[in-house]
């Protein structure tokens, strides 16, 4: 038996709860896609501080620990607003892969090259 393509897998599920909310992704107009980029950055920003949580940055507090397993279900929870937002942005699990491949070349040329300086034009083909 073969296991489904699991990138793509994630994009299925993840636009079958937004519809359930009521999010609906595939005809939105340039006005709900600027409402629904910053609703998932904020949301994101807001995983991304319970992941920060999860983790003893408090130098001057020796009580904390590592919480692993909420910081795993943080780590979950943005894949969900990532997918989400990237489907808001008109990207199926195709092409976020294809993306992926295309900027993971260009981070590589980037340590390749030593990278002192930013190059505005090293991404525009992706």
């Amino acid at each position: 038996m073969s296991q489904p393509d699991q990138l793509r897998e994630l994009f299925r599920m993840q636009k079958s709860l937004n519809e359930r909310i009521g999010v609906h992704t595939d005809d939105m107009t340039d006005e709900q896609k600027t409402e629904w980029t910053l609703n998932y950055c904020r949301a994101m920003g807001q995983e991304l501080a319970e992941l920060t949580d999860s983790v003893p940055w408090k130098w001057w507090a020796k009580y904390q620990k590592l919480d692993e397993q909420n910081a795993r279900v943080e780590v979950v929870d943005l894949f969900h607003f990532v997918i989400s937002l990237a489907q808001v942005l008109g990207m199926s699990a195709d092409d976020v892969y294809e993306a992926y491949l295309k900027k993971n070349e260009v981070n590589f040329q980037r340590q390749d090259s030593g990278y002192t300086e930013k190059d505005h034009d090293d991404s525009k083909h992706i």
